[in-house]
């Protein structure tokens, strides 16, 4: 975009007549003739009273790393407007001088995208001009791509479950942070208020105010193709995602009380007895979403640091498992507890109940249900890094975590590690 390219201006149209519509109660029509008035004026072809840093050349192409620039020329004309926009409706971001001497973008240019400039002028005697540019970019020589990877899988979920966006690249800097966010577009039906929160520089989640609407359909998708985010890098390929959301349903486990009760779509459907984990080994609180479903795992104590043969070890197989966290708390059966189910917690971490319980919750919910802890002396779940606990997190703590609403404060929104604890039976 080196090569500054002045138009030569063309003749004037002028009509005579111009009708004006004044709503003032009633509407009033004036027509006036002859070249006196502007604004009988069509819009005159203004390649005369602007320059652009464009290319005109065929074949030659702008560069992309460039702003682009729009210059008023001689003294008695000024630009009024200017709208900039790519061949898929993407729009450039600019700003005008106060006086109309100068527009220049403020937002990146895509790479290999065509764009089409409308500029609008006024002479010194008021008229108005027009004129329209197109020009191509190329695709810079060296650059680092930056993909995006959308979770989770295409297919039926329940309210709770996040939508993830893994990066190709790190992304630490706040402005080119919100240069990716905004690309990251993600609609549902019906509508509801959401936010991303960088969950560390590769990693972003995305949840709504409250859960997703029960039998909800989410879009999610990027415009980054193309587009400049920093130095040497540029937006990749991400493959569209969307999924569906079934009935709202909640399991609430009460450690105090001993119970679990599902809820579907407000209304209780079954309160069973339960254990939940005893003194050392408490269970999180907090809300937790469903990970997956696990017919039958093996469940052996040295997996989560207990030692082989001391008063705590155990090797189990637990049947009807629905995971939670990463590190290993469950909603399981557990036969061998049904004593102190509904009494005692006396398990590692999991809720455990009676294998015809553990069978039926296990065929009553889904990834993305939400199971919720109460009442347990243990601490809260993490919001990060070790299953889904970004509800534990209120509407404006989880706006901080947005490069768009407030920015995002060194430190802020880094993923935690998943604690090593003993979470199973």
């Amino acid at each position: 975009m080196s090569n500054t390219v002045h138009f030569q201006a063309r003749g004037r149209t002028v009509v005579g007549c111009t009708l004006l519509v004044i709503a003032l109660g009633a509407s009033v029509t004036a027509c006036t003739g002859g070249d006196d008035d502007p604004l009988s004026a069509a819009p005159y072809d203004a390649a005369g009273q602007i320059s652009f840093n464009g290319p005109t050349e065929a074949g030659k192409k702008a560069d992309p790393d460039k702003p682009l620039e729009v210059v008023a020329e001689g003294a008695d004309g000024r630009i009024t407007d200017v709208t900039a926009m790519d061949a898929t409706g993407r729009h450039v971001a600019g700003e005008l001088s106060a006086d109309g001497a100068r527009w220049h973008s403020t937002s990146p240019l895509a790479a290999g995208a065509r764009y089409t400039v409308r500029v609008s002028t006024e002479d010194g005697d008021g008229a108005p001009g027009r004129k329209v540019l197109t020009f191509e970019t190329g695709r810079p020589s060296t650059k680092k791509t930056l993909d995006v990877s959308f979770g989770p899988e295409a297919g039926a979920y329940g309210v709770g479950q996040p939508v993830t966006a893994e990066l190709s690249q790190p992304v630490r800097d706040s402005a080119q942070r919100a240069i990716v966010e905004r690309a990251l577009k993600v609609d549902s039906t019906p509508a509801v208020e959401g936010a991303w929160h960088w969950v560390d520089d590769k990693k972003l989640h995305y949840r709504p105010k409250e859960y997703w609407p029960a039998h909800a359909t989410v879009q999610v998708r990027s415009t980054l193709d193309g587009i400049k985010i920093g130095d040497r890098m540029w937006g990749g390929t991400a493959k569209p995602l969307t999924i569906t959301t079934d009935d709202h349903v909640v399991a609430v486990t009460d450690a105090a009380a001993h119970t679990l009760t599902l809820y579907r779509d407000g209304e209780e459907v079954r309160q069973m007895p339960v254990t939940a984990g005893k003194p050392g080994f408490e269970t999180r609180n907090g809300v937790k979403v469903v990970l997956a479903k696990e017919p039958f795992v093996r469940m052996r104590s040295s997996t989560v640091g207990i030692a082989e043969g001391s008063s705590e070890s155990y090797d189990l197989p637990v049947y009807f498992a629905t995971r939670v966290t990463w590190s290993g708390e469950y909603v399981h059966a557990a036969p061998w507890s049904v004593g102190s189910q509904g009494a005692a917690n006396v398990s590692h971490g999991c809720v455990g109940m009676s294998t015809a319980d553990a069978e039926w919750f296990f065929d009553a919910v889904q990834e993305g249900d939400l199971v919720e802890v109460v009442n347990s002396g243990g601490e809260m779940m993490e919001p990060f890094g070790n299953g889904f606990g970004d509800w534990n997190l209120d509407w404006t703590k989880w706006r901080t975590g947005s490069a768009l609403t407030s920015g995002t404060p060194n430190g802020q929104g880094t993923a935690e590690q998943a604690r090593l604890r003993p979470q199973s039976v």
